[in-house]
């Protein structure tokens, strides 16, 4: 499924929802579906900063692909990293880059976040970007030797 394709199935999702109370349930049920992250990768140098509860956040590239791990003491973080990470998931550093998250206010869901959790979104958003950016910079300048 393209980037374009999962946007519109999430915006169709969280829109179908009728009130702020069902996208927070939305948001458990994501979290709850989410893999729980080995222990082993929860270290502080994971951790995701700006966040009240911890957020710990492990990304990894592997055939031409970002792929993200991640977990939460609260349901409601691990939730929308999970709608974030999962939107990104196994796709290209360039698609990930040409492609920013808006489809979480579309669908509404910014605006009922408190502003610590829209802040932690922001540093999810922030951190993922910055992978896609270190991966997309490594095939440019890996290309040229495997030719």
């Amino acid at each position: 499924m393209s980037l374009a394709e999962k946007r519109q199935t999430l915006i169709d999702d969280l829109m179908s929802l009728p009130d702020a109370e069902e996208r927070f349930m939305y948001l458990l049920a994501r979290a709850k579906k989410w893999p729980t992250m080995d222990a082993g990768l929860k270290t502080d140098g994971r951790l995701l900063p700006g966040c009240v509860s911890r957020l710990w956040f492990y990304p990894e590239f592997r055939d031409g692909r970002c792929w993200f791990q991640m977990d939460a003491e609260a349901l409601i973080s691990k939730g929308i990293a999970a709608v974030v990470c999962g939107f990104y998931q196994g796709e290209a550093p360039a698609d990930i880059l040409a492609t920013e998250p808006d489809f979480l206010a579309e669908a509404g869901l910014t605006q009922v976040l408190s502003a610590n959790r829209s802040n932690a979104l922001s540093n999810l958003r922030k951190r993922i970007r910055a992978y896609a950016e270190s991966c997309a910079a490594d095939e440019v300048t890996e290309t040229p030797s495997s030719a």
